[in-house]
């Protein structure tokens, strides 16, 4: 059971950017599409999920005086390796997503699971932590990717559903806070509701 629970905390209880507000940059700088969200938070999953994996490997050879640089190298190498597979395997994507792509490296969500949990914290739990905190991070952007694009284009990963004038200020960067507030503010309702 604590194994599921460390799987569905960060999906659901602790989303990342739902409910801890945790990763605003690429929040607010990715989401102007769905693809963008999809994108950003899948990679920044596996980022999260690898670096958890070897942070917990290795955690008890780190002297505690290069706990954190050591973690940033860690995080820093799963960045470059999605960040060449992505350059390789889907580069408008890569060209989309620009300079995020790098800063996964000083995500506060992926240095923060690293140091929070990984680091005191068995292999298995960790992985686990890491893949929720990921995929909620992931369903987070993609969520908010796609509100903004149905409302500023009337369209959903690029498949158009909707005809007319649309509320272009939604794909520009203050329709990222006002999309934002508004799915936070569904979130805590439903919450307490609940």
């Amino acid at each position: 059971m604590n194994h599921i629970q460390n799987f569905t905390k960060g999906f659901i209880k602790e989303n990342p950017v739902f409910v801890l507000l945790l990763g605003m940059c690429p929040t607010l700088g990715t989401t102007t599409s769905s693809i963008n969200g999809l994108g950003m938070g899948l990679a920044t999953a596996f980022v999260l999920t690898m670096s958890n994996l070897v942070v917990s490997l290795v955690k008890n050879q780190i002297p505690d005086k290069v706990r954190i640089p050591s973690f940033i190298v860690i995080i820093a190498t799963f960045v470059t390796i999605v960040e060449l597979l992505m350059q390789a395997f889907t580069p408008t994507l890569f060209y989309q997503l620009g300079l995020f792509i790098p800063l996964i490296v000083v995500n506060c969500i992926v240095l923060g699971r690293a140091e929070a949990f990984a680091s005191k914290n068995t292999v298995g739990s960790s992985v686990l932590d890491g893949f929720g905190m990921g995929l909620g991070f992931a369903f987070a952007l993609t969520i908010l990717g796609s509100v903004r694009e149905l409302l500023g284009s009337g369209a959903i990963f690029g498949i158009h559903l909707m005809k007319g004038d649309m509320m272009l200020v939604f794909v520009l960067a203050p329709g990222a806070f006002i999309a934002l507030g508004y799915i936070i503010a569904i979130i805590n309702k439903l919450n307490k509701t609940a």
